[in-house]
This record gives structure tokens, sequence and C-alpha cells, in this order.
């Protein structure tokens, strides 16, 4: 029995001894450590993402899959490189003075691709930190060249952003190029309404006005829905040239405050027709010079 125990033990260890069944076992363990951390890292994230109470399933199932995507991208290229460097130590390559040429070149490609490594570090942020995700509507400015572009957000990746603007543009940012990312459509929106009326209008009369219109149009079907908190009369922000400014403000849902305004002016202007206040036009006091008296 020993004598067995012994050879299988010989034969065992000859098996090992041969570098490319070495290297054969290397490619397997790396193959099943990746396949079993794809699941491991999909529970991982699905269970760690906050939800929002103002995001649909969809939009937060997008923001997990794009996570759950670069996580299993940088865990198997890390396998990979380690699965690399055992396989060419088993095949008798000098990894230090490889490492030492490795780091070289990527010393000089560093300084190449500084722009690169920055737009893919800011491109994890935004996913990573919700600042928007697709389908939001942003504008983007600042950064390096102080221009700014805004629209809807077709499509993020850890390196560019799309966004098609209301004209059908498509605009390609790189994550690293904005200075200022306003998002305008997360959690809520506040529609705030400027409308200017005469001097000689009765600003309560307005105020009563504004108020009307506003419970009016959050009451409807339409609408109902959308409107968190009704517009609303907020103060008379400003004496203007011809009018007397009075703004009113209101809590929507987000990206559906440019609709709800647009009817509320509508509203706004058939309202103030009805109860007879006028929205002026711009106006110009001309004073008639008096002709000066002849002297006798």
């Amino acid at each position: 029995m020993a004598q067995v125990l012994a050879s299988i033990n010989g034969a065992a260890s000859s098996v090992f001894d041969n570098a490319w069944v070495r290297v054969a076992l290397t490619i397997a363990v790396v193959i099943i450590v990746q396949m079993a951390s794809r699941r491991t890292i999909e529970v991982i994230v699905r269970r760690a993402i906050r939800s929002n109470r103002y995001e649909t399933q969809s939009e937060e199932r997008k923001r997990e899959d794009t996570l759950i995507n670069i996580f299993r991208t940088a865990v198997a290229a890390a396998l990979w490189i380690i699965g690399i460097l055992v396989i060419l130590s088993d095949l008798s390559v000098n990894v230090a003075a490889l490492a030492t040429g490795a780091g070289l070149v990527g010393v000089l490609v560093g300084f190449g691709a500084q722009n690169t490594i920055r737009d893919y570090l800011a491109g994890i942020f935004v996913i990573l930190e919700n600042q928007y995700r697709v389908g939001d509507i942003v504008s983007l400015s600042g950064g390096t060249t102080g221009a700014g572009v805004a629209g809807v957000v077709e499509e993020i990746s850890i390196r560019i952003t799309r966004l098609r603007d209301l004209d059908g543009n498509l605009h390609v940012v790189r994550n690293g190029e904005p200075g200022v990312i306003t998002n305008l459509s997360i959690k809520f929106a506040n529609v705030n309404v400027d409308v200017g009326v005469g001097y000689d209008t009765d600003i309560d009369k307005a105020e009563a006005v504004i108020n009307k219109v506003g419970m009016e149009q959050a009451g409807e079907d339409k609408w109902k829905h959308d409107i968190i908190e009704p517009i609303q009369f907020l103060r008379l922000d400003q004496f203007a040239d011809s009018s007397i400014i009075l703004k009113s403000l209101g809590k929507v849902k987000p990206a559906r405050q440019w609709d709800i305004a647009g009817d509320f002016r509508r509203r706004i202007k058939r309202a103030f027709d009805e109860a007879g206040i006028d929205i002026p036009l711009p106006q110009r006091v001309i004073h008639e010079a008096k002709p000066k008296r002849k002297e006798k």
C-alpha cells in the first residue's frame, strides 16, 4: 500500500513539475474566480445601491447595471494581470526585469494620457455619486473650455457622456471636462414664473387670481400627478420700466417644469383678461417741451 501511495505522489509531483500543466491550471483558476466574482459583484451592488423615492425602477436598474459592468471589468483586469504574472513566472521569465520595463513604459504613457485617466476617474464618480442618469436633463459647463451645453442624457460611459439638445444636436462631452454639472431633472423641479402687470393694478386682486389659477391647474387630471405644490403668488419682485413684476413659484416632478409653466402662463393670460388686469407692452413716456416765449 505504501508503495502504491508513493508512486501516486511521484506521478502527481511529476505532472505539476511540467510548466505547461501549471499554466493550464492557472488559467482555469482565473476563469473560475472570474465567474464566481461576477455573481458576487452583482449581489453586492444591488444591495448597496440605495433606492431614491423619486427614481423609477428602470432608472435605478440602469445605474446598478452600469456599476456592475465597471466593477466586473476592473476585477477581470486585475485577475488576468495576476494570472499572466504567475504564468510568466512558471515559464521562467524574469518578471522583475519585465516589471521594471513595463513601469517605465507606464510612466511615459501616463504622461501622455493624463486627460483620459482624468475622464475615467470623473466618469466613475459621476456614476457612483449619481450626479446624473440616462434620461436626465442636464447642463454641463466650465472646465478648460468654459463652454456649456445642455440636453437630455442619452448615454453615460466611464469616459464620455452623450447629450441630445432641443434642436436634436448630439453633444459628446468628456466626463473630466465639465467644471459645473447642473441637473435639471432630479428629485423635483421648481416652476418659477414672472408676470408683468400695469402700475395701476390692484396687487391683492392679482395675487388672488394667480393663486386661484394655480389651484385649478393642480386639481386637473392632466397635471395633478405631476404637481407636488401648486403654483402660488410669492412676492412683488421688482419695479420694471413698464410694469410691476409678480413672481409665482410651484414645485413639480422632475422634467415637467417647462410643460407646466407653459400651461400656467396660458391660463394666467386668460384669467387676467377676464379680471381686467393688464399685461402691458413696453411703454415710453414722452414729454413735450414747451416753446420758449419771445421777449418783447
